[in-house]
């Protein structure tokens, strides 16, 4: 399926008839570890990892990936029972690094997405309920958007899972708990994402998807996902006239 690149006239009627919308955090609202900054993180948690003697459940490509992630899901995946002590550190670690990145980031307008403050107002004043689901802990979401005076717009705001990360995205388990909480089913949820495990998410929760894609490879990588429908700014949906009102 081609994807559809800055349909704001169709995309603005899905936001306009959404339930709810679920924003992902990191590149929809903000940009979390900006030019790689994840990458002192990944290291650290390789240096715990062979601390602990694991070092073999890493193979060569997650010894070289700047995302933290990566790491968390080989040691879950891999690890078993024995290795759980070592998760949980690795854990709090990532935890640790997401929200000093949050706090960063909040302080730092280049790094805030464009027009999200204002999209985010717009469905508010629609009385649209709000929600975050991200692979990043909620703690790092709520400190960013907290700082920006976003926070109470959020109904609420769903992050990894502690104790298992392999019901990060793609699996929908952060959807899901999102929906519950607004006491909703995915009919009329929209979910505004940017990464292919965004898409596979929404599309195993049942939520229609938005793709954000500020550049090129992540117009790509969404194309690929499936993605019908990306917006490269949030501009004219914050700005141009929407269906019944503000």
């Amino acid at each position: 399926m081609a994807v559809t690149i800055d349909a704001f006239t169709d995309v603005r009627r899905l936001l306009a008839g959404a339930r709810c919308v679920l924003f992902d955090f990191d590149g929809p609202i903000c940009r979390l570890f900006p030019e790689g900054s994840s990458a002192p993180i990944a290291d650290r948690l390789r240096k715990e990892v062979d601390a602990f003697g694991a070092g073999h459940v890493l193979d060569e490509a997650e010894r070289a990936d700047k995302d933290p992630h990566v790491v968390l899901r080989a040691v879950h995946e891999r690890g078993g029972p024995g290795l759980r002590g070592l998760l949980s550190v690795l854990e709090a670690r990532v935890t640790a690094g997401e929200i000093s990145a949050a706090e960063r980031v909040a302080a730092h307008e280049e790094w805030h997405t464009p027009y999200v403050d204002a999209l985010i107002h717009r469905l508010a004043r629609r009385h649209v309920p709000l929600a975050v689901v991200t692979n990043n802990s909620a703690l790092a979401a709520e400190a960013y958007l907290g700082r920006r005076g976003l926070l109470r717009y959020f109904t609420t705001v769903q992050g990894r899972r502690p104790g298992d990360p392999g019901l990060m995205k793609p699996h929908p388990d952060v959807l899901l708990r999102a929906l519950r909480v607004l006491r909703l089913g995915p009919e009329g949820a929209v979910m505004i994402g940017d990464t292919g495990t965004d898409v596979e998410a929404a599309a195993r929760a049942g939520v229609a998807f938005v793709g954000y894609g500020r550049d090129e490879r992540k117009i790509r990588g969404l194309s690929r996902a499936g993605a019908g429908a990306v917006v490269t700014t949030y501009g004219p949906l914050a700005e141009g006239e929407w269906e019944g009102g503000p």
